[in-house]
């Protein structure tokens, strides 16, 4: 227990670390994965077809390796991000893949005659997903829209391997420096993710409790 309390300033700066990550490819997620959504029930075939080719390689792809890519394979093109944003963006382009499944299967529970009576009153295909259908597929997606957010929760513990000092890099650390206190230092790390999914769980909960009320 002592080495949670000596290290608790350090516990809460990788845990905000972890957090940033979360949300920053949280948020690029939600919507790169929504406009992938859209491309991919879209009237115009290419985008359909090259939204789908990129869902199947990057869904398909594991997060290890763009994080191998983008990490080393970029600063070799002369790209340089620093090592947070090029963390943000493997798991952006991972974890959007997701996303814009889910949307997807939610855009297509949502019946056909409501974009066939957005159609017949003038609405274009982006003003009808806009206001129509989008609005209705979110509420139908909230429970696995939660789930792809703490599968990303979890995944940001890849970043500790390049070059972010997060929560799972920092039990590292305090593994290596304190190998008596070793359920101890588990059981504050666990706990700390527990408190992150909680918060997830129970926003999206809202969320859906409102939809269902509205």
């Amino acid at each position: 227990m002592q080495v949670l309390i000596d290290n608790f300033d350090r516990l809460l700066e990788a845990f905000l670390t972890t957090f940033r990550l979360f949300l920053v490819a949280g948020g690029l997620s939600l919507v790169f994965g929504t406009i992938l959504a859209g491309m991919r029930v879209g009237p115009i075939d290419v985008l359909s077809k090259a939204a789908a080719f990129y869902v199947t390689v990057f869904r398909n792809t594991p997060l290890l390796v763009l994080l191998l890519l983008v990490v080393f394979g970029f600063p070799k093109l002369d790209i340089n991000l620093g090592y947070f944003w090029m963390n943000i963006l493997a798991l952006t382009m991972y974890t959007s893949t997701f996303v814009c499944e889910a949307l997807r299967s939610g855009v297509n529970s949502i019946p056909l005659g409501q974009a066939e009576a957005a159609r017949s009153v003038g609405l274009g295909f982006t003003q009808t997903m806009q206001n129509v259908v989008l609005p209705q597929a979110f509420r139908a997606v909230v429970p696995p829209l939660a789930s792809v957010l703490i599968a990303l929760t979890k995944n940001t513990s890849l970043c500790s391997v390049f070059g972010m000092a997060e929560a799972t890099a920092l039990m590292k650390g305090l593994l290596n420096d304190n190998t008596s206190q070793l359920w101890w230092i588990f059981g504050g790390i666990a706990l700390g993710y527990i408190v992150i999914v909680e918060l997830i769980s129970t926003v999206a909960g809202l969320l859906e409790r409102h939809w269902r009320i509205a």
